[in-house]
């Protein structure tokens, strides 16, 4: 496992039930004066960027007895930018977890995944086995935010079990993130949703984050925490519909963790679905198309949209 963490930071710095149907260049440090891809700095010249990426996405993965190495499998077939969107390891998030329960199933992919932590990785302090396991693929240990690009548009990753609220390091350095790479299209993925028709339901301290990606035109959300796949129209913050300035959320707790059945339909939720699976989405210039696939490889939603 050492072996294949070292060549993922490596490569990493050199470059099925269905409920309910209602409707990748390396990470930067928070430094926003660091050059390169990452910071707002000068640097030479930049090479030319693909006009489309496509990134894949599920979190709540490595609980060992369920989904996980069904999930890994999809993942063989599927190319593109992985996003494991938190709880990645359970009960504790622990060496013994990771290597136990994550690793066997989604450590091959360790290369091309940009994780962000989720609340049982912090149940070991300090996310100690989270942080030792990703290494410079989490981003700086203890923070667990970062940003790069994917095609035309800035993907940032964010900690949702971290202070988050106006003023603090992570919210300053997102708007510092945000004000520097000024891009057309805007992704944020962080492990609590928001809004959610799960048991869980919505977190309403992660409120901040999604206004200050609003603030700056952001276009989609990508959270874990309830072990299902919902889809949610384009809302504020506040929950109101505004199918020209908001933000369309997907929760994809999908990875493989026993799988929770949805309640009943918050506002503004348009799918949802307990199916093991991986949301793929194809990022293209000014627009964005998804489909979830099915570990048994079927598709089970898809849609389109244009960025702001």
């Amino acid at each position: 496992m050492a072996t294949r963490r070292m060549a993922a930071l490596a490569a990493a710095l050199g470059s099925t039930l269905l409920l309910a149907y209602c409707g990748a260049s390396a990470p930067s440090s928070p430094s926003p004066n660091a050059g390169g891809p990452g910071g707002g700095g000068g640097g030479g010249q930049q090479p030319p960027v693909s006009s489309s990426a496509t990134i894949l996405a599920a979190g709540d993965i490595g609980e060992c007895g369920f989904g996980a190495l069904d999930t890994g499998a999809l993942l063989d077939r599927l190319p593109g930018t992985l996003l494991a969107l938190g709880d990645l390891a359970y009960m504790q998030g622990t060496h013994a977890n990771f290597r136990d329960c994550y690793d066997p199933a989604w450590g091959r992919h360790l290369d091309r995944t940009r994780p962000v932590p989720g609340n049982h990785e912090y149940e070991s302090p300090g996310a100690a086995g989270y942080y030792d396991y990703f290494g410079g693929l989490a981003g700086p240990r203890g923070q667990g935010y970062y940003a790069f690009s994917a095609g035309t548009w800035r993907v940032i990753a964010l900690n949702s079990e971290v202070p988050m609220g106006i003023g603090s390091p992570q919210n300053q350095w997102l708007r510092d993130e945000l004000q520097t790479n000024r891009t057309q299209c805007t992704l944020a993925y962080w492990h609590r949703p928001l809004f959610s028709s799960g048991p869980n339901g919505n977190n309403p301290d992660t409120a901040p984050l999604w206004r200050t990606v609003a603030e700056f035109g952001g276009d989609v959300v990508l959270n874990g925490h309830d072990h299902m796949y919902e889809v949610f129209a384009r809302q504020d913050a506040d929950g109101r519909p505004n199918s020209a300035t908001g933000i369309r959320q997907f929760t994809v707790g999908t990875g493989g963790a026993h799988l929770y059945v949805p309640g009943a339909a918050r506002p503004n939720s348009q799918v949802r679905i307990a199916s093991y699976g991986i949301l793929e989405l194809t990022l293209g210039n000014n627009a964005f198309s998804w489909r979830f696939v099915s570990v048994n490889n079927s598709v089970l939603d898809t849609g389109s949209g244009p960025c702001h």
